[in-house]
Formats: structure tokens, sequence, C-alpha cells
């Protein structure tokens, strides 16, 4: 064991809020240690080459209305930073549903009996709504009715994580799927062409994104280049044992990297590991009520099995979520359109297959060549492509990829809160950080916020993501925040650096 000199201020997670908060923290000349387990910065939202393909392990567009967010990106990456249409659909039943809904194709898809039982149930929900909604099933009945909810949204959810739709809660729901009812739906396709000038679409209903050139990684890889040529340390293969503390201040950290174990002071940390193993790594211990609550938490696994296809064109969505019950996969990214220069050779393509597991279950624990094999034979079930015209395949698994929103989750959080405010330089931020529903953007802000904590301001976190209406349009009250964050990106100007090139990406 040896020691250092004491850290300024440690991050712990090299994915996007980790990376946004030791950028806001150098920008505001503080220094910075960030620790990240993997290999690679950037998290979930990494990128991974294999024989010069390249996917994302899930698809992670670039899509904010915090203007500081938007500035940031593009001072990252330029004009390397694409904008791109948006095409996705539903498989389920053998038919292809188009999303947003288009009503032609959907009575195709649904048949007259069925749509006029949709129509049916979601009148029927208008009329005899569930008084308390308690549950993700509860949430979508009353905005769909019980047969949309059946038909899209049932199967799909419970194979993400793994559990009836019952248990999740609704919370997640109203975040995730936010203000999109049939209705609004419907009438946003309809009336699109007349919405009033400079009024917002439904987050979920967004026609196009930006997407950087070569895939997600390529902006954190950014970030990670502009903190080491700025003389801060992203220690790669890191891993935390543990913080420890007098119950007042975290006072020295210990991890281990590179085969070494280092013991060292810290004034500050901003921790986005999950809330879980945070807890579990302070010293002494927390109270056993505060361990009791993390140990409720829970994490779901993902499995991208990428297949190459010596096919030019096979569709052109970028993703496709599969309702069908017939098969494992839940989702499908085209990378390909997502941007032309993720797929080496113009004439294959590279699908990234998804799959949700928990770890150590049957999925997690099969081998690459026969979960390629699975895919292989599920694409063509789908109809998708012929299992032959797959030649190569790369399998990534991702432990705690997606903190799981069971109906009692928020109760736990509030305790472990609790008792994380009684340690004043510590601060969480981003998704598995903090064990709330947040996207990419949504996870920068809580760490430029935590990082603002840090640095003696007075902020809350927390509350980002909380109104769902900030997935929208930024109201209510929480304009106040998106409009702070923009005015540190006015007054702390990002200065534009070499972008990474493109060998600094993965290699399987």
């Amino acid at each position: 064991m040896s020691e250092r000199p004491r850290i300024d201020v440690l991050v712990i997670g090299a994915g996007p809020a980790g990376l946004t908060a030791a950028h806001t923290l150098m920008r505001r000349g503080r220094r910075v240690t960030v620790l990240e387990m993997d290999d690679q910065v950037g998290g979930l939202a990494r990128t991974v080459t294999y024989k010069g393909f390249r996917f994302d392990i899930g698809g992670h567009r670039f899509f904010t209305r915090v203007a500081a967010l938007r500035q940031m990106w593009h001072d990252m990456l330029g004009p390397d930073l694409l904008t791109r249409p948006r095409l996705s659909r539903i498989f389920y039943n053998g038919h292809y549903f188009s999303y947003p809904l288009r009503p032609l194709n959907a009575l195709r898809g649904l048949g007259i009996v069925n749509a006029v039982r949709v129509v049916g149930s979601y009148a029927w929900s208008r009329v005899r709504p569930i008084p308390h909604e308690a549950s993700f099933e509860d949430w979508v009945c009353n905005r769909f009715g019980r047969r949309l909810f059946e038909v899209f949204f049932k199967t799909y959810t419970e194979k993400v994580w793994g559990m009836p739709c019952t248990e999740i809660g609704a919370q997640w729901a109203a975040q995730r799927i936010q203000s999109l009812s049939l209705w609004t739906a419907v009438t946003d396709m309809l009336f699109k062409r007349f919405r009033r000038k400079g009024s917002a679409p439904v987050k979920s209903l967004i026609e196009e994104f930006e997407y950087p050139r070569f895939g997600p990684g390529m902006m954190w890889e950014a970030f990670q280049q502009r903190l080491e040529e700025g003389g801060q340390d992203v220690l790669l293969g890191a891993t935390l044992c543990d913080l420890s503390h007098d119950g007042h201040r975290v006072q020295e950290v210990t991890y281990r990297h590179r085969d070494e174990t280092v013991t060292v002071p810290v004034d500050a940390v901003l921790s986005t590991m999950p809330l879980r193993a945070l807890i579990e790594s302070l010293s002494p211990p927390a109270p056993e009520a505060v361990r009791h609550a993390a140990a409720r938490l829970q994490y779901r696994a993902f499995i991208t099995v990428a297949l190459i296809i010596d096919v030019a064109d096979i569709f052109a969505d970028n993703w496709i979520y599969v309702h069908d019950p017939s098969v494992k996969l839940g989702r499908i990214q085209n990378f390909k359109n997502w941007s032309p220069e993720m797929v080496p050779d113009a004439g294959k393509t590279c699908l990234g297959l998804e799959y949700f597991c928990a770890e150590g279950d049957a999925l997690w624990q099969m081998s690459d060549d026969d979960l390629i094999a699975l895919g292989r034979r599920e694409l063509e079930v789908l109809g998708l492509a012929r299992a032959d015209t797959v030649s190569d395949g790369a399998v990534v698994r991702m432990p705690h990829a997606y903190p799981v929103y069971s109906t009692d989750y928020e109760e736990a959080v509030a305790v472990i809160r609790d008792h994380l405010s009684t340690l004043v330089n510590l601060q969480v931020a981003g998704r598995n950080g903090m064990h709330k529903y947040n996207n990419q953007d949504h996870s920068m802000a809580t760490a430029m916020m935590a990082a603002e904590n840090l640095l003696g301001g007075i902020t809350d976190p927390w509350r980002i993501n909380a109104d769902d209406q900030y997935h929208e349009a930024g109201s209510g009250d929480l304009r106040h925040v998106i409009a702070d964050l923009d005015a540190l990106a006015r007054t702390q100007p990002l200065v534009p650096m070499p972008l990474p090139t493109s060998d600094a990406t993965r290699s399987c």
C-alpha cells in the first residue's frame, strides 16, 4: 500500500455525469482525479470497436433543452456532431408499427377488431381512470387504455425490467413516457403542421437528434482528452475500495489501480457510481437502516450482441423496439443509420441486438458464441435477416446498466439521501449515482449542479427530472435550474481543443 498527496476533488466514474462534473470543476480551477473501473471512458455511453465496426452499448442520442449542455457538446466536437433524422418502430405480432403513431399503419397492423378495442379501452380509461396510480401499469392504462398497454407496453417493459408492470413505480412511467398519451401522440401526428411556431413537440416524439460521427464514445473521449490536457488525472482500471469518514466529512479514499492499493486524503468527493455500492464503500459502515435501504436497490444488466451482416441495407430505422414475446430480444439498433461512418464497409450492416437480464442468470452466463447464435436465430424469426447472412459478431456485457424503479425504490432512496446529507463534502450525480431515471442530458445537468455545490453553491440536483415537464420544455419550477446552467456556460466559456483520434476507441 502506498500513500499519495491529497486529492482536491475525487470524481468516481467516467461516464457522462462523472466527466461533466470533472470538466466543470476543472473549469472553475479545482484539481480533479477521476476513477473509472473500466478500461475506457463513457460508461454505458461508450463506443466499442470490433474489426472496424463501431457500436453503442444502447443507442445514445444527443438531445437537450439546456443550452449550456448543447453548447458544450458543440464545443467538444464541432462539425463532427451530426444532425440525424429519427426513425423508430415497434415490432408486435408479426407487424411493424411506426412510432410516432400513424393511424393507417396502426390500423393495418392491429386490424379493425383490435383497433376498435383499443379505442373503446381508451374511452373507458377516460370515464373510469384508476384513482391511485401506484404502478407503471396504472399510469399507462390511465393514459392509453388497457388494451394498448397490453399490446405496446407490457411485454417490452417486462423484458427490460424482469418484473411485472404492477411492481414498477408509476414515477418511472411519468418520467420515461413523459407527457405522452394516446391523444397527444395522435394529435401531434395529425396537426404538427399547424403547431404554433416556436412551441416544442413532446420529447418522446422528436424527429431528429444530434449524434457524434464515430459514436457517443467520441464525445467522452474528447472530455477525457480535455481533462488530461488540463493536467487532471483520469485513472482507468481503478476500483474504489472505501471512503473513510468521520460522520461529517469524507477524509480519505482507498482505491486499487494497476495492482496497487492507494490510500490518500481527499477534500471532496463527487460520486456517480451505483448508489448501493457507494453506501457499501463507506467506512465506518452506514447505520443498519441505511444499509438495508441500499440492499433493496436493484439493477438490471444488459447485453449487446453486435452482428455483422453481409447486406448493405436491412431497414431504415435507427432502432426497433421488439414487443413480441416469441423472442428474448428487446431492442435492435442499426448503427449505420445513426452515422454511416459507424460501418467501415458500405456493403455491410452492423446491428446491435439488446438483451436485458440479471447478472448471473441464464442469459448472462451464456457463452459469446451461444449469444451470437441466439441473435442470428431471432433475427430470422423476426424476418429481418437470414441467419446465413450474418458473417461475424461480438458481445459486450454491461452490469448495473439500469437502476430498477420498483414501487418502493423512492422510499429506499430517501433514506439513503438523508444519510448522505450528513457528509458535507460528498455529492452524487447521474443515473446510477442517484438511482433515478435520467437521460444523458439530465445526468450531465445533475453533475454540473453537484459540482457547483462542491464549489460553495446551493442547488438541488435531485430536482432535475422530478417535474415531468422538464423533459418537454423545462417549464414549471425548473426554469431557474436551466437558466442557471445556461448562465454558467456564458460566464465560463469553453475553449475548443483538438479532437481525439479514432484510434482511442476500444477494441474487443
